[in-house]
């Protein structure tokens, strides 16, 4: 588990590739690796991974094809700039929300315009995850956590200050970057709590209109 605080950003120093999927190198920059150990999780722009390697100022990880496929690790290149965050212990701060690092979708960014110091972002989610999205509620992006500011179907509004902007790869985002999306956790397990029967039935569509009636809310 996760805060979405990001503690430093990192730089990839190599893909080598492994049987058909591939290992992970990161330079981790000011992230502190003394309580590190092997098989240790560190989430990568929002991805829990295990490190493998320690070297001493960075680590590696085993990404697997899967991963690769439903995240933007897939596009990182040596050189390219991550969030770094270690898991959390019973002593951390709880300053962003819960974070399991396990990418719900890819968002795309489709806008970016100055608001004073901050920097507003609009961008779209897989429509598969806009029951999810709320206004004020919060969202993972790129292991960032993040409040969203407005929500137009699947399309959401981000307000970045400027130590977000500092800390994180967020001032590099453009229209038409691809990140990695992860929806509250506690919207995903109240879902599944109003299933209750239904929730063991396969097949199961999850919350609509019909069954938030017949468990006694006015629609």
């Amino acid at each position: 588990m996760f805060t979405g605080i990001i503690q430093a950003i990192g730089e990839v120093r190599r893909l080598e590739p492994r049987g058909g999927d591939l290992r992970l190198h990161i330079a981790t920059g000011k992230l502190d690796l003394g309580d590190v150990v092997l098989g240790d999780s560190i989430a990568v722009n929002g991805v829990c991974l295990t490190a493998v390697e320690l070297p001493g100022d960075g680590f590696a990880a085993d990404v697997s094809n899967e991963t690769l496929s439903l995240t933007s690790l897939g596009s990182l290149r040596p050189g390219s700039r991550v969030n770094l965050e270690k898991a959390l212990t019973l002593q951390t701060r709880l300053g962003g929300h819960l974070v399991s690092g396990h990418v719900d979708g890819l968002g795309e960014i489709l806008e970016r315009h100055d608001d004073a110091r901050s920097v507003r972002f609009r961008v779209r989610a897989p429509d598969e995850l806009a029951r999810y999205i709320a206004h004020k509620g919060s969202i993972t992006v790129d292991g960032t956590s993040l409040t969203v500011n407005a929500v137009d179907g699947a399309v959401f509004e981000l307000n970045i200050v400027p130590h977000t902007l500092q800390e994180t790869i967020m001032d590099e985002y453009a229209p038409g970057r691809r990140v990695n999306l992860e929806v509250d956790l506690l919207a995903r397990y109240l879902e599944r709590l109003l299933l209750g029967e239904r929730a063991a039935e396969a097949g199961s569509s999850g919350v609509d209109l019909a069954l938030l009636a017949r468990a006694g809310f006015k629609v």
